[in-house]
């Protein structure tokens, strides 16, 4: 067993070699140093999980706090120079970034909109926007997917769910990927002041013209004191992105990879009772998420043979964990066929993903119609060109250029 303090200086990560391939680094921590501390892009020292098994364990670990009032102290204390919020404090207060009970009040809030039974009962319409969105598509010889297709079917979706009215959806393009990313200061200070506007805005409209959405239910229980104003806004943000951007994600990301290997599109093409598999192996081959959400040690923990300090920041690589080679066989290949998928990309724990079964079925409705209606479709770019969206939290492409072929029938 080792030690934090005393060990290794610090890995500095290069962002932008990360951003283009954190598979290489991740390969190598985890053969040679799976629970290291790092300095990730922005200057934060954190450490790093970067196998399954430990993966699996950190994210269930009540003794690992996201207190987001006690975190920014953890933060400020490790981050060289100035320590911002990752969001703005008024959209930083939803059940992610707390602890039992407030998170068990706050999860409780929406987990009857998110069970089996009623995302199910959205079938039928994400059916229909993807119908649409497929439609708008016809008679171009190529396209960018995640414009196109990958963005606007979750966006979609989850401002009809939330109650979000279809003309206001346009504005969400930027404010919510700034949020993401963290781009400059000017950039983020104005998307955060724009999205907190409209929130509020949304929110006094729901308020006033109660509808049969998620929002009102959020709005009563808000009027209930069951959530205070700030703890409102913040799920509403939550929702917003959690509904949107992993889900975006997942499309793109499970688009390339099924376009960078034609002998498993053609299979899934012949046969698509493989879908729910092959939805579970593009979850697990890119996830779209690439690093979980800051945790922090409330007391030390032994990971992986080390031992964490009290007081230290702990990120999972998911996206590492779930190319684990002790616990899956061939983990860096591509195969939809593979048994006993269990990826953490939606986490694990009490704070595993709320809307998985909805992104689950978002997808697997699109890549059907899609390879349906374009069955001839294909990369039109080079792999190596591609570009993926800045930031280590999610995994993303910017662009994902297709040529569509000629149309089923």
């Amino acid at each position: 067993m080792s030690s934090g303090p005393g060990g290794a200086a610090p890995l500095q990560i290069d962002e932008k070699e990360f951003e283009h391939n954190p598979h290489a680094l991740y390969d190598v921590l985890r053969s040679d140093a799976p629970v290291r501390e790092i300095i990730a892009p922005g200057g934060t020292k954190v450490w790093l999980v970067t196998r399954y098994d430990d993966a699996k364990s950190v994210l269930n670990d009540n003794r690992l706090s996201k207190n987001i009032e006690a975190g920014q102290k953890v933060i400020q204390r490790h981050t060289e120079g100035e320590a911002g919020m990752v969001f703005a404090s008024e959209l930083a207060a939803h059940m992610m970034n707390t602890d039992p009970p407030d998170h068990t009040r706050l999860r409780k809030q929406v987990n009857k909109v998110f069970t089996q039974r009623a995302v199910e009962k959205l079938g039928p319409r994400i059916e229909e926007i993807t119908t649409e969105l497929l439609d708008a598509m016809e008679g171009q010889d190529q396209v960018d997917l995640m414009r196109a297709f990958a963005y606007p079917l979750p966006m979609a979706v989850i401002c009809e769910l939330l109650g979000v009215p279809a003309v206001d959806q346009e504005r969400f393009k930027g404010w919510v990927p700034t949020q993401l990313s963290g781009g400059d200061a000017e950039s983020l200070a104005q998307a955060t002041t724009a999205l907190l506007e409209y929130l509020y805005e949304l929110i006094e409209s729901k308020r006033s013209e109660p509808a049969d959405d998620l929002l009102t239910g959020l709005v009563r229980s808000s009027d209930d004191g069951k959530l205070n104003t700030q703890e409102l806004v913040s799920m509403a943000f939550l929702l917003l992105v959690a509904g949107n951007e992993t889900t975006v994600n997942l499309i793109g990301n499970g688009a390339l990879a099924l376009l960078r290997h034609p002998d498993q599109l053609a299979a899934l093409r012949a046969d698509r009772s493989l879908l729910p598999g092959a939805v579970e192996e593009f979850l697990r081959y890119e996830s779209p998420v690439n690093t979980s959400s800051l945790r922090f040690t409330t007391e030390p923990i032994e990971v992986g043979g080390v031992v964490v300090p009290e007081g230290e920041l702990v990120v999972v690589a998911l996206t590492s964990a779930n190319r684990d080679e002790s616990q899956y066989e061939n983990a860096g290949s591509f195969d939809i066929h593979r048994p006993g998928n269990a990826n953490l990309s939606f986490g694990h724990g009490i704070h595993y993903c709320v809307g998985a079964q909805l992104a689950r079925l978002e997808a697997q409705i699109a890549f059907d119609r899609l390879i349906e209606r374009f069955p001839d479709i294909r990369l039109a770019a080079d792999p190596d060109d591609l570009r993926w969206q800045p930031g280590t939290a999610l995994r993303g492409l910017r662009s994902l250029p297709v040529s569509l072929g000629a149309r089923r029938g």
